[in-house]
C-alpha cells in the first residue's frame, strides 16, 4: 500500500467561520455562566442538596464517554490492523484528546470552586471511584498525545513495535477509562437507578456510538472545507455499519439493565419511574434516547447507501444518536438523583427533610450555556488542531491489503 499523505486546513469556507464564532460565543457564554454561579452560588441553578449533580454534568460526562469512543478509529487501525481505518486515526487522535478536555472543562466549572481541583489532584482517597479517575483523565491526555506522535514523527512511525504498543496501551486504557466513569455511577448503592455492573459495559458500549458519531460530523465538515471527499464510498459503508452495531449493543445492554431491575422486587419503583411515572424522565428515555436517538438512527442507516445521499443520512444520523445520547445520560445522571435515597430498606422513613420524596429539578440557563460550552471548547481544539498540524488524510485512502 502507498505511504498515506497528511495535509492541514490550510482553506476555510464561510461556514468555517461562522461555526468558530458560534463556537467562541458559546465558550465567552459558557465561562461567564460559570462566573454568574460561581458568585451568586448553586442557588441560582436548579441544583439543591437532593440533586447535587445537574445538567453542567450530563454534557461532562456525554464529552467524557464520547472522547473514549472517537479513539476507536485509530485503535481498530492499529491494533486490529484495520487499514482501511488507518487514514483516519491522526483525526481520531485530537478528537478524542479534545473531547475529554472539554468535558472536564464543563466538571471543573461545575465545581463551584474551580481552584480546588488542585487539592483533588494531590490528596487521593483510594477508596473513591472519583480518585481513581483522576489518573484515567490525565493518563488518557498524555498517552493519547504519546499515540499521536508515534503516528507523527517520521522517524518513530518507522517502528512498527512501537506504534504498535502505543496503539495497544490506548486502547486499553480508553476501556479502564470508560470503565472507571461507568462504575462512578454503578458502585453507588445507595441510589438504586445506578446501583449495578452492568453500568461499566453500558457506558463502554455508549461511548463506541457517540465518539464515532463526533467523528463522522468532523469528517463531513472537513470534507466540506478541503473540498475534498474525505470518506470513500467503502468507508460510508463501514461507518454505516459499525454504527448501527454499536446502537444495537446499546439497546442490548440498556434492556438488559431495565429488565434486571424490573425482575428484582427492590428496584420495580425507580423503575416505574423512569420508564412510566416520572414526567420528563419517561419522554427524555422512550422519545429521547430510544426513538430519536436509536430506531431513527436505526432506520436512516438502513435505508443509506454509499453515495452523496447517504453521507447525508450518515451525518444526520450521527447527529441524532448525540442528541439521544445527551437524553440518556440526563435521565441515568438527573432521574437517578431525583428518585428517593433508599435508606431505610424494607421500611418507610418519613421527615421533613425529604425522605420518600420525589426531587424536582430544571435546569436553568447558565447549566446549559457551560454544558454547551464544553462542546464547543472540544470542537474549537479539534479546528485548531487540524489548522496547526497534518491530521486531515491528504486522498481517501486506498484498500489493497486492507482486510474487509
Amino acid at each position: 500500500m502507498a505511504q498515506q499523505k497528511y495535509r492541514r486546513l490550510t482553506s476555510h469556507t464561510p461556514l468555517f467561520w461562522l461555526l468558530i464564532a458560534l463556537h467562541v460565543i458559546a465558550i465567552a457564554a459558557g465561562v461567564a455562566a460559570a462566573l454568574y454561579m460561581e458568585t451568586h452560588g448553586h442557588g441560582v441553578t436548579g441544583m439543591s442538596n437532593q440533586i447535587v449533580w445537574g445538567a453542567p454534568h450530563v454534557f461532562a460526562v456525554f464529552l467524557i464517554v464520547s472522547a473514549s469512543g472517537a479513539l476507536n478509529v485509530a485503535s481498530v487501525s492499529s491494533v486490529f490492523n484495520r487499514l482501511n481505518y488507518k487514514p483516519f486515526a491522526r483525526l481520531s487522535g485530537i478528537l478524542a484528546i479534545a473531547l475529554l478536555v472539554g468535558g472536564l472543562m464543563v466538571l471543573v466549572l461545575d465545581l463551584g470552586r474551580p481552584e480546588r481541583v488542585f487539592v483533588a489532584m494531590t490528596t487521593y482517597n483510594f477508596r473513591s471511584i472519583f480518585a481513581w479517575n483522576i489518573y484515567l483523565y490525565s493518563g488518557f491526555v498524555a498517552i493519547v498525545a504519546f499515540y499521536l506522535f508515534a503516528m507523527m514523527d517520521r522517524r518513530a512511525s518507522r517502528n512498527q513495535l512501537f506504534g504498535k504498543i502505543m496503539g495497544s496501551t490506548a486502547f486499553v486504557w480508553r476501556l479502564l477509562l470508560t470503565m472507571g466513569t461507568g462504575s462512578i455511577f454503578g458502585f453507588l448503592i445507595a441510589r438504586d437507578a445506578y446501583y449495578g455492573a452492568i453500568m461499566a459495559p453500558l457506558f463502554i458500549a455508549s461511548s463506541l456510538v457517540y465518539g464515532l458519531a463526533f467523528t463522522v460530523l468532523v469528517l463531513v465538515t472537513m470534507s466540506h472545507e478541503t473540498s475534498n471527499q474525505l470518506m470513500p464510498e467503502e468507508m460510508v459503508g463501514k461507518f454505516r455499519g459499525l454504527l448501527s452495531l454499536f446502537i444495537l449493543a446499546t439497546l442490548f445492554l440498556t434492556l438488559i439493565s431495565h429488565l434486571t431491575k424490573i425482575y428484582a422486587a427492590p428496584f420495580r419503583g425507580v423503575e416505574a419511574f423512569l420508564l412510566h411515572d416520572g414526567g420528563v424522565y419517561p419522554l427524555a428515555f422512550w422519545l429521547g434516547q430510544i426513538l430519536i436517538g436509536s430506531l431513527a438512527p436505526l432506520a436512516l442507516l438502513a435505508l443509506a447507501d454509499n453515495g452523496p445521499t447517504g453521507r447525508k443520512m450518515l451525518a444526520l444520523a450521527s447527529l441524532l444518536l448525540l442528541l439521544g445520547g445527551l437524553a440518556q445520560f440526563y435521565v441515568i445522571i438527573i432521574g437517578g438523583q431525583a428518585y428517593p435515597l433508599n435508606i431505610f430498606p424494607g421500611y418507610v422513613a418519613s421527615s421533613s427533610f425529604f425522605d420518600g420524596a420525589i426531587n424536582a429539578y430544571t435546569p436553568s440557563a447558565p447549566e446549559i450555556l457551560l454544558g454547551i460550552s464544553g462542546v464547543s471548547i472540544a470542537m474549537l481544539i479539534a479546528a485548531l488542531g487540524c489548522r496547526l498540524l497534518p491530521f486531515l488524510p491528504e486522498a481517501p485512502a486506498k484498500s489493497e491489503g486492507a482486510r474487509p
